[in-house]
């Protein structure tokens, strides 16, 4: 028999006649028996089932760390939460800190030195207004002691109000340093 395509590629069938092969084609039982007992196929075979096996084997070691691996999902979750709950009340404390130190901020204290300076100025004008308005036309004897009272209170808003703004004038010339720590 001539070498053909057909023995070339498969030299299992070289040994079947013509009549065989056309049984093969004909005969759908005859051809599964025939390919089933092709080297090839066999190996095929062999290699499916050893690859099903290792599949399974794989699917077992799976399920037997499923409930592990639901465990440490759960963990990690708690842990994610935690951590989310954690940062977000790091925000709010990072927040109360800086309203807090802004009352100890240098322009803060500025600015509050020159409100104080401005009301203690305020307070003796309106001190002054008022014993200027109150006072009786003729002097008399009792109203010595109401001037002295109003030097004395007059004198020291006067005093506070001068201190606060040469304060605020050393500060507004760089001659007040602030240190941190």
């Amino acid at each position: 028999m001539a070498a053909t395509p057909l023995m070339n590629e498969f030299p299992e069938l070289a040994h079947l006649t013509r009549e065989d092969l056309e049984d093969i084609l004909n005969d759908p039982a005859y051809f599964q028996s025939i390919f089933n007992s092709l080297p090839q196929v066999k190996e095929l075979y062999q290699a499916q089932a050893e690859l099903g096996m290792a599949n399974e084997a794989i699917a077992r070691t799976n399920l037997t760390l499923q409930d592990r691996l639901y465990e440490l999902r759960t963990e990690t979750k708690e842990a994610f939460d935690n951590a989310k709950s954690m940062e977000s009340r790091w925000r709010d404390l990072e927040r109360e800190q800086r309203e807090v130190y802004q009352r100890f901020d240098p322009q803060f204290l500025l600015l509050r030195l020159r409100h104080a300076t401005t009301a203690q100025d305020d307070a003796s004008e309106a001190l002054a207004s008022s014993f200027v308005q109150s006072s009786p036309s003729p002097p008399s004897g009792n109203d010595a002691s109401d001037v002295d009272e109003f030097v004395r209170e007059f004198r020291e808003l006067r005093k506070v109000y001068h201190k606060r703004l040469m304060w605020g004038d050393r500060w507004a010339s760089g001659q007040v340093a602030w240190e941190d720590g």
